[in-house]
């Protein structure tokens, strides 16, 4: 695809407990200052596009749309949203939904994939771990994105998965000491299943960690991360990701 050098792009994260935002140059170089605004609790899709325009309202020109969202998302179309309103977002045409009230093309992927974008070395076989309200995942190989795996919901646990066992609610009732416990041994799992060459871990939480990570394993900030909207559209518009455009 080619691109317009001058092209800006308004980079969206949504996450359960904050939307985040920031406008991009083709350098992956932030324009404006990083924006967060609370997200609604179990938040329905009106509710996260009115956040979303009540957050960038002020924000200066931009021509393309990138969005990070967490869940499973298909063509544009949310499958789940665990950690919003699930049942309202299921089947939920977010990508052209935001296309036509903002009136811009959109690139809409989960939201790890697109913190992945921004932090990984395009080197090997790599994976983004985000923790935050939840547990994001996401896999690149040289540094193209790999379809979607919701790896958060397999099960670790009689009647739990990884996101009941490591997330915002695990943490809050498990104390710190026994999350970066279960945190280790979720690290060691994923390490002997996956065989990485590189772990990111990226999200609120990532910075609780206590304990000595792997040499092949880097802690990055949710500011590296959102510039995976500029990388965004550098990807094959295809499978793992599709260009909405306004109706």
């Amino acid at each position: 695809m080619k691109s317009d050098p001058k092209e800006r792009y308004l980079a969206i994260d949504i996450g359960g407990s904050h939307i985040k935002s920031t406008i991009l140059n083709m350098d992956g170089e932030m324009q404006i200052e990083y924006q967060k605004i609370t997200t609604p609790k179990n938040a329905t899709p009106d509710q996260v596009i009115e956040s979303i325009a009540t957050l960038i309202k002020d924000f200066s020109e931009y021509d393309k749309i990138s969005i990070g969202f967490p869940g499973f998302i298909k063509n544009g179309v949310v499958q789940t949203a665990p950690n919003l309103n699930n049942k309202a977002f299921k089947n939920f045409n977010l990508s052209q939904a935001i296309a036509s009230k903002f009136n811009k093309p959109v690139r809409l992927v989960n939201d790890a994939d697109m913190q992945g974008l921004g932090v990984v070395s395009r080197v090997g076989l790599e994976m983004v771990i985000t923790l935050g309200t939840g547990f994001g995942t996401a896999l690149f190989m040289d540094g193209k994105l790999l379809p979607h795996l919701e790896l958060a919901h397999l099960p670790v646990r009689k009647g739990m998965d990884y996101d009941d066992f490591i997330g915002d609610k695990a943490l809050e009732a498990d104390g710190l000491e026994k999350w970066n416990a279960k945190l280790k041994e979720v690290l060691e799992t994923f390490s002997a299943v996956i065989n990485y060459d590189s772990l990111f871990l990226s999200g609120g939480n990532a910075k609780k960690i206590n304990f000595d990570l792997d040499k092949n394993i880097k802690l990055v900030g949710n500011r590296d991360g959102i510039k995976g909207g500029m990388f965004l559209w550098k990807e094959e518009d295809g499978y793992c990701v599709r260009t909405v455009n306004p109706i």
